[in-house]
């Protein structure tokens, strides 16, 4: 499948998931996953920052206006694509000419999982102080980062082991 046809499947398949499913599911009331970010992590390694940060932009503001939620994650998912670029350079050496996607089997497994989990973090950070919008309940939120951050890793871990090369 060509890789622009593969990239708006991918992007369909993960709002739907994230809106119809995920949103609907809070344990705890800590604990919400954001797959959808799988989005931003997949895209090929030179796709240019221009065009990430539109695609960010528009993942994250499909997922706003289907969860009520004023541009949070719009804002979340962009920032994470202008970061994107260093974290790869910061994780991984590509080679000059290639354009991996990102995953095990390109990063390396100790390469990949150190990136995704970065990326899920400062994203996972920025939408839960967003959206409290303040430092009174610091430990509150921090919990539910940490705990929303462990689970969405764990399904992006796990989606991408099941990938196939």
């Amino acid at each position: 499948m060509p890789i622009v046809l593969s990239n708006i499947f991918r992007f369909i398949l993960l709002v739907l998931f994230q809106v119809l499913v995920l949103n609907n599911i809070q344990f705890l009331g800590y604990i919400n996953p954001y797959l959808y970010i799988l989005f931003i992590i997949a895209l090929p390694v030179r796709t240019p920052r221009w065009f990430s940060l539109i695609l960010a932009f528009a993942i994250g503001l499909t997922i706003d206006i289907f969860s009520n939620t004023l541009g949070i994650h719009a804002f979340a998912t962009v920032l994470i694509a202008f970061l994107r670029n260093g974290l790869i350079k910061i994780f991984t050496s590509i080679e000059e000419g290639s354009n991996p996607t990102p995953s095990f089997y390109t990063f390396g497994v100790g390469a990949y999982i150190k990136y995704v989990v970065l990326f899920v973090f400062i994203h996972h950070s920025i939408l839960f102080y967003l959206e409290a919008f303040s430092f009174a309940h610091f430990w509150i939120i921090s919990a539910k980062i940490i705990l929303s951050s462990l689970l969405t890793i764990l399904l992006i871990l796990g989606i991408q082991s099941i990938k196939s090369k």
